[in-house]
């Protein structure tokens, strides 16, 4: 069973950064992909960021220019540097790791536990 496990949410004002971290229980060098989601009270949880394994990304509009996802596979952790927030980014940051296993290459999904992120304006 694949656990990852997220950090570095908190309370920052209109403008700040902080960093997400999600550490992976084993090498996320065998991940298909890894991303990161969000769900702000009474939403959908949404894509923010994503990231394969051959380091193509992808991100959510609302976020293009501001957050930047990044993987260090000898630390087995995935980062979400997020800078200019807003308080409309305002939610609790899901880590996601998807693998593809066997024949007929299965989807297996992980999520962690959540951080909370809380930007006041």
């Amino acid at each position: 069973q694949v656990q990852l496990v997220e950090s570095g949410g908190g309370l920052v004002q209109a403008g700040g950064s902080l960093r997400l971290s999600c550490a992976a229980s084993i090498s996320i060098v065998s991940m298909d992909g890894m991303g990161w989601y969000r769900q702000a009270p009474g939403n959908q949880r949404e894509l923010v960021a994503e990231v394969t394994t051959d380091g193509r990304t992808n991100y959510a509009d609302s976020v293009k220019g501001r957050f930047t996802i990044s993987r260090d596979n000898a630390k087995n952790t995935v980062y979400l540097q997020m800078n200019s927030l807003k308080p409309e980014d305002t939610a609790v940051y899901y880590c996601n790791a998807i693998r593809l296993l066997g024949r007929f290459r299965d989807r297996y999904v992980y999520w962690g536990q959540g951080t909370q992120v809380t930007v006041s304006s």
